[in-house]
């Protein structure tokens, strides 16, 4: 992720800021250019009356989903290119609606990271039958799955609170839970469908991960009824990962992206080599190698100082060189996407 600084009077500010706490220049992120921009007055108008366009406004959801992202001024209002994705949520008045901020916040993280890797974000208005969409779903009234199906990605908003989160982290023996860790496992499926489509990637799939035409349901409940096999860490990035190929490519696909927003956001304060931020995406056979003897003495050092503050390490996790071929055909099939425009299409009416 960017260091970003304010467009008024260049003072360091984060992604998610919406106000420059120097200067007070209301700001919001604008997902074409990936910078934040300086918010105009809704009611400046030129002298005919119309907005000038290049005016801005924050998204309809800057109070529900404390979104900071913006959209044309002259459009009148709506949502911004990661709002107009979520199809469903909680009802303005469900205490779910704190973690419907949260889980928003992470999924404009999400989207952003695939933008900068050039991973078309193709929505449900464009492809009604496989695009993508978010439910974000409160549980309170009824159990909700979080999962993936036809482009569909599902969220427990109780997900969203701590407590619930780690008491599922230790009952599920998982080293590492959190809203950005689950989308990012979840957009791993849709990129299955998206990325392995020609025979010779299914092939190549299958020689890594296994046949994802394995029965899933008898596999969920093998892996449930036995654990993972003993020995699971040379092949496996997680126990998860061991119960069915889809899930091994999912789960392999978010520690992907754990890589490449860590690595991108520690070259930019200077923490990684520069090469490894995603505005110096290269694709040439040598990439992957260069990123992980990038992320190997990143993690480890990152690890040490959160020991140092008695915290859990920060990546829990060891990349044996099974994992890491897995991992490179991942880097492969995301270098060979689509060279499509990328930009994410606004809900703006």
């Amino acid at each position: 992720m960017r260091d970003f600084a304010c467009p008024a009077c260049g003072h360091q500010l984060a992604f998610e800021n919406s106000l420059c706490l120097r200067c007070n220049t209301r700001i919001g992120f604008d997902s074409e250019s990936v910078t934040l921009v300086a918010i105009v007055d809704d009611a400046v108008e030129s002298s005919d009356g119309a907005v000038p366009a290049d005016a801005f406004r924050l998204c309809d959801n800057m109070h529900l989903a404390r979104c900071n992202w913006i959209v044309p001024a002259a459009s009148g209002g709506g949502l911004c290119p990661s709002c107009a994705l979520t199809r469903t949520r909680p009802a303005d008045d469900d205490p779910a609606m704190d973690a419907f901020a949260d889980a928003e916040a992470a999924k404009r993280r999400l989207l952003v990271e695939l933008v900068e890797l050039g991973l078309p974000v193709v929505g449900r208005e464009e492809d009604p039958d496989t695009g993508l969409a978010f439910d974000l779903l409160s549980s309170r009234d009824h159990p909700v799955t979080t999962g993936h199906a036809s482009g569909v990605i599902t969220l427990d908003l109780a997900e969203g609170d701590d407590a619930h989160r780690e008491q599922l982290r230790v009952q599920m023996a998982e080293p590492y839970r959190t809203l950005l860790g689950h989308f990012r496992h979840e957009i791993g499926h849709y990129y299955q469908t998206v990325l392995v489509a020609a025979d010779d990637d299914r092939a190549e799939f299958t020689a890594s991960f296994g046949d994802p035409d394995e029965d899933y349901g008898a596999a969920l409940d093998r892996y449930y009824a036995d654990g993972p096999a003993p020995g699971w860490q040379e092949s496996h990035v997680s126990a998860y990962a061991t119960m069915h190929p889809a899930e091994d490519w999912a789960e392999t696909f978010a520690h992907y992206l754990h890589l490449r927003d860590t690595l991108d956001t520690a070259a930019e304060f200077g923490l990684a080599p520069a090469r490894t931020s995603l505005d110096r995406r290269r694709v040439e056979p040598g990439e992957f190698d260069r990123l992980i003897e990038a992320w190997v003495p990143l993690t480890w050092s990152l690890n040490m100082l959160n020991r140092s503050m008695g915290r859990p390490d920060l990546y829990p996790f060891v990349l044996a060189p099974a994992v890491l071929e897995k991992m490179r055909f991942v880097h492969a099939r995301i270098s060979a996407a689509p060279g499509v425009d990328t930009h994410l299409a606004s809900g703006a009416r």
